[in-house]
């Protein structure tokens, strides 16, 4: 049915959008084209890693080069970068800092499986930026999470971690669970699965206090694994009162809390566990904490940390189960030490914010004039529109908020505009170096696409 509503916008206009962009990506790409022809076939199914086509367009963009807030594909053309590598490159595409830092290091070794002075510093400014927890450096967050687990178990001689319903913590199988019938079991898309996710994993809903407690009294669960605020599968904000329940309902039930900011730490410096004061056990980033130099960062409190001694002294030898030879090498000491000390600053979050609260104005505006049922949320300098009426409560009421046939004509009318976001969702990052030309730009842009989207304007 050509007039056929999907979240407040005709299925034939949205349908006759995407047709018209994808024409206008692939004439403007002809070295591209060309060059996937030559070179794609070598790789799985084109590409080296799977999710690079998740992007709404005809074929992959190949990117020549990336500096601040720009992005330039092979053909020449220039974007506005709100993606941000999804949070790798927050801060900007290879901070000063950061460059000079693997500049340095680059004709000192990239690694020996030993650490350095840079690891001695990185560790004070960790604790500094974060709270105090005793580290450890990993190279991907999924890394963090699973170390992480595994201590939790190791500690509390218990199996089961919780988890949220629509959550995202890397490829970590504990997270691969979802609710159907208020029962968890194994997420239904996964390749490959040969176990029931569900004896290892228990889902709940986030921002139910109730159901997390009735879980948790079993005695079962060895940890819960959050983020602060749920992303990647449009963002839900914690109720007031959520987080606090929460960290009584860890304590009370011996499980312990492990906050992951992978995604979060847009919220401000610190991430939203020190802007909002919370209590985790253990602590978990990664992304861009060095400054886009594949790392990541896990800590736990000085009470877990002895509570690990013991466990770990009482094991059999041989492997821990935890760690990667190419962790904690001294190219990522080198790139937090830049990072942490002259990056991630209180001045730089203080503009990326006003840049966010700029462009969560600018959207939210041309929504409101557009009449359509859609809303915008920020944390700090993330801001996402969500094609749902109202914020959103949990992962099941997030799950209805995707309207992919919308969300996909509108990244692909932002891109031929000169912006890019997130492919996978509707994410906006702003970083220190994005400007407000750049911030009006994108809101023009997305006040242009929904003129023709609903007003039928072609422009």
């Amino acid at each position: 049915m050509t007039n056929e509503l999907i979240a407040g916008v005709s299925r034939a206009r949205i349908e006759a959008l995407a047709l018209r962009e994808a024409k206008t990506y692939t004439a403007a790409r002809p070295k591209t084209q060309a060059a996937l022809d030559a070179g794609a076939a070598n790789y799985l199914d084109g590409v080296p890693m799977h999710w690079m086509k998740d992007w709404p367009q005809p074929f992959p963009m190949l990117v020549a080069e990336a500096k601040g807030a720009t992005i330039t594909d092979l053909d020449g053309n220039s974007f506005d970068d709100f993606c941000l590598g999804d949070t790798g490159s927050m801060f900007g595409h290879s901070p000063a800092p950061v460059t000079r830092a693997i500049r340095a290091q680059a004709s000192k070794g990239l690694t020996y499986m030993l650490p350095t002075e840079d690891a001695l510093a990185v560790g004070a400014l960790l604790t500094e930026k974060f709270g105090a927890m005793r580290w450890q450096i990993a190279t991907t967050a999924t890394d963090a999470n699973r170390f992480a687990l595994r201590v939790a178990r190791a500690v509390t001689g218990r199996n089961k971690v919780m988890v949220f319903n629509g959550c995202y913590h890397g490829t970590i199988d504990e997270a691969m669970v979802t609710l159907i019938d208020g029962k968890t079991v194994t997420r239904p898309g996964l390749l490959g699965q040969a176990a029931d996710l569900a004896l290892t994993g228990v889902c709940c809903e986030f921002n139910d206090l109730k159901g997390i407690e009735a879980a948790l009294a079993t005695g079962e669960v060895a940890a819960i694994l959050t983020e602060p605020v749920m992303t990647n599968s449009c963002m839900v904000l914690p109720k007031k009162g959520f987080h606090e329940g929460l960290r009584e309902l860890a304590t009370k039930y011996g499980a312990l809390l492990i906050i992951d900011e992978t995604h979060t730490i847009s919220s401000g410096l610190g991430g939203y566990t020190r802007v909002h004061n919370l209590q985790p056990d253990m602590f978990v980033v990664g992304k861009c904490v060095a400054g886009g130099m594949p790392t990541s960062v896990w800590g736990m409190t000085e009470a877990v940390a002895q509570r690990y001694y013991t466990a770990n002294a009482g094991r059999a030898s041989g492997h821990s189960g935890m760690g990667t030879t190419l962790s904690a090498n001294p190219m990522q000491f080198a790139c937090l030490r830049a990072n942490l000390s002259e990056v991630m600053t209180e001045k730089n979050y203080k503009k990326m914010e006003r840049g966010a609260g700029r462009l969560q104005r600018g959207l939210s505006n041309s929504i409101k004039k557009h009449g359509l049922p859609w809303h915008v949320a920020r944390v700090g300098a993330r801001v996402e529109f969500i094609c749902h009426p109202r914020p959103l409560k949990n992962g099941a009421e997030a799950a209805t908020a995707h309207h992919y046939e919308v969300e996909a004509a509108v990244h692909a009318s932002l891109l031929n505009k000169g912006v890019l976001i997130a492919p996978f969702h509707n994410m906006m990052l702003i970083s220190p170096v994005t400007t407000t030309a750049q911030i009006d730009r994108l809101i023009a842009a997305f006040e242009e696409t929904l003129d023709w989207l609903v007003a039928g304007d072609a422009k």
